[in-house]
């Protein structure tokens, strides 16, 4: 669905910025019949101009062969790929400022299907604490009975508890991968992703491997946090949430490296893990405004947890710009954060009644 012309990143001499290009970036409306915004393409097989073009498409989406220079790996199939996928994987890649991105039927198949990709029986995951409850579910059993064990480091800015947590994960066995999650749902605590870049460094020459990072990204981005630019090879969303923004549709994505993502891609292709047309639609619709409603969303949050923070009844609020002044979680704040976001969770004075 795409041309040269519909992915232009200037106008003249200046760049233009992600708000501008989510309105239509990657989009020819001369490819289908002139609407100005994409159809909704509800089919599962794609016709070819011949049998030569239909054996290399199928070549290109199963990664034995890479299509000549400039050109897509065409359509074929839904559960490969489809032109809503393309246009919103496009979208997202320049929000997050990567060089591609993945689109997932939810939030957990975009974890489950990025970290297999990567794993093996034996293999270690070393994960921030705490995490989503899928999540941690996914990693403690369902990858357990899969021979792949988890080690958690409960203070993602502490360099002594994430290097400790490494040691014993090398210990058990290949650490593939370093998931972490920042801020973590609901407590909104924080992982230096520079600290776990030299960590997987050092990984690395112990073990001659070097352990994929990767960050869910889903409280703060692509507005208020991008993980690639500070170390982390892979962010993970739940579209879900404030990306989707209007609570009807479920999808996840994965953003990285050309060569991450198309690992991620065959393995998606393999399970079917892809996300249906219509619910791709949606999300490209929501990213016109999602700059809008996460800053919006960002300022009454501020309104709220300022009144709370004085409140009678509320012991501890879980709220990023609350943290100590000068504090290690303050300062990965501040280095990694352009926002705060509208997640944040407290405590109520007398606890559970």
């Amino acid at each position: 669905m795409a041309t040269q012309h519909s992915k232009k990143t200037h106008l003249g001499r200046r760049e233009l910025q992600p708000e501008t290009q989510m309105l239509n970036y990657g989009y020819d409306p001369a490819l289908s019949e002139g609407a100005v915004k994409p159809p909704v393409f509800l089919t599962s097989t794609f016709i070819f101009t011949s049998a030569e073009e239909g054996r290399d498409f199928f070549d290109y989406v199963s990664g034995r062969r890479e299509p000549p220079e400039g050109e897509g790996n065409g359509l074929v199939y839904s559960r490969f790929n489809h032109p809503n996928s393309e246009i919103v994987e496009d979208r997202l890649a320049i929000y997050e400022r990567t060089e591609s991105a993945a689109l997932f039927s939810s939030g957990m198949s975009a974890i489950s299907t990025a970290l297999l990709a990567f794993i093996e029986p034996g293999d270690v995951v070393l994960h921030s604490q705490p995490l989503y409850g899928g999540t941690e579910t996914l990693l403690t059993k369902t990858f357990r009975r899969l021979g792949v064990a988890s080690v958690g480091f409960a203070d993602g800015v502490d360099e002594d508890s994430v290097r400790a947590a490494a040691h014993a994960a090398m210990e058990q066995g290949r650490v593939s991968v370093i998931l972490i999650e920042s801020p973590a749902n609901p407590t909104n605590s924080l992982v230096d992703i520079a600290l776990i870049k030299r960590v997987a460094d050092e990984i690395a020459r112990h073990q001659k491997h070097r352990p994929v990072i990767a960050c869910d990204n889903t409280l703060l981005g692509p507005v208020f946090q991008r993980p690639i630019e500070h170390g982390a090879d892979l962010s993970l969303y739940s579209l879900t949430k404030y990306v989707g923004g209007h609570s009807d549709l479920i999808a996840g994505a994965v953003m990285g490296s050309k060569a991450l993502i198309k690992q991620i891609k065959a393995l998606r292709s393999a399970i079917g893990t892809q996300l249906d047309p219509h619910s791709c639609w949606m999300i490209g619709r929501s990213l016109e405004t999602l700059s809008l409603r996460m800053e919006r969303a960002n300022d009454n949050a501020a309104a709220v947890a300022a009144f709370l923070h004085s409140h009678e009844k509320i012991e501890k609020l879980h709220y990023l710009p609350f943290l100590e002044a000068g504090s290690p979680a303050a300062r990965v704040y501040e280095q990694q954060c352009s926002g705060a976001g509208s997640t944040f969770s407290f405590d109520v004075v007398g606890g559970q009644r």
